[in-house]
């Protein structure tokens, strides 16, 4: 078993014998003072700012660009961006409230409270990513600002979301990285542009600014050290300060424009979508206006991409053919009527 697998079976005997200690049914707890394997903590992964410009061009050909957009300008956690609701964003002052999280169980999403109290918390958006959002939610038709694709009426599965984001970071020839890292690199980014430690603990809901001190120690004594460099470049006139990791990045990495996204096969304006569920799942989607001026959804389903499409087009003529047929009837008793 793995380490961090052997720490959690111990903590769930530990807590079950402390609860028989304190019933009286044994005297000592012999969970207390068992060896354990050390914590590890995974290595940190953050995306250059030339990977992050990428995988926002490859997110916005991939329908994801809102989120990744959002991730990248506040750091929250997956559960939590998955389980925000318009009503959650002030577009008046750009406010946006954090107040509950999505989980993935076997039969869907849970949604909860969030585990800490620092974790409910608001955050205020750059103009920029509230302008985004604002066009974005005249495309959504549900109270969830990321709603599933198979039900609208229910937010997206975090599982999905890490999915999706692999794939686009593959697309995107991109490092494939967490998606706690997406967080790590909001962070970085933050610090490097100069927001304080105290700051930067608020926006990303952590207990105290000691835990985000630890964690990116790093960045901040890199920083410390250009700072004095250039301090000593500027008043004792000596060497060039060295490179900073990011302007190095900036020479080792081909420019933005030459990127182009993966496109795949482009369906035609009209002929509905085909959206990935999971790794054997498939649903296309076509979301015609019914002869009531009102939007309804069909949908089919398949293991396969080529299934999904073929089972499309066949669903399409025959919705198309329903909707004809039900507004040549209304115009039939309009006419009979006048």
């Amino acid at each position: 078993m793995s380490d961090r697998l052997v720490r959690s079976c111990h903590a769930t005997c530990r807590t079950a014998l402390q609860k028989a200690v304190d019933e009286k049914l044994i005297s000592v707890n012999p969970a207390i003072g068992c060896k354990l394997p050390p914590k590890k903590a995974q290595e940190m992964q953050v995306l250059t700012h030339e990977e992050m410009r990428r995988f926002l061009i490859q997110s916005k050909q991939d329908d994801f660009y809102e989120l990744a957009l959002l991730e990248l300008a506040t750091g929250m956690r997956r559960g939590e961006i998955c389980a925000l609701k318009w009503s959650d964003l002030d577009f008046e002052t750009g406010a946006l409230h954090i107040q509950r999280q999505a989980y993935h169980v076997d039969h869907g999403v849970v949604i909860s409270e969030p585990k800490t109290k620092q974790s409910c918390r608001s955050i205020i958006l750059p103009p920029s990513v509230l302008n985004v959002l604002r066009q974005y939610r005249e495309t959504v038709d549900s109270e969830w600002m990321f709603p599933s694709p198979v039900k609208e009426s229910e937010p997206l599965n975090p599982n999905g979301v890490y999915r999706k984001m692999v794939k686009i970071l593959d697309r995107a020839q991109c490092k494939r990285v967490r998606f706690h890292d997406l967080r790590h690199t909001f962070a970085t980014t933050a610090l490097e542009h100069g927001m304080d430690i105290k700051t930067l603990s608020a926006i990303i809901g952590h207990v105290s600014s000691a835990t985000t001190l630890d964690i990116y120690s790093h960045i901040t004594d890199e920083m410390q050290a250009n700072a004095a460099n250039k301090i000593e470049k500027r008043f004792a006139k000596n060497e060039p300060f060295e490179q900073s990791e990011y302007e190095t990045q900036k020479q080792a990495h081909p420019s933005a424009e030459s990127f182009e996204p993966y496109k795949g096969k482009i369906r035609k304006s009209g002929t509905g979508g085909i959206y990935e569920l999971n790794d054997h799942l498939f649903e296309g989607r076509y979301s015609p206006t019914n002869a009531y001026g009102k939007r309804e959804v069909h949908t089919v389903y398949a293991k396969t991409r080529e299934e999904c499409e073929r089972l499309l087009d066949e669903m399409i003529p025959k919705v198309r053919a329903e909707i004809k047929a039900e507004k040549e009837r209304l115009k039939a008793e309009q006419n009979s009527l006048t």
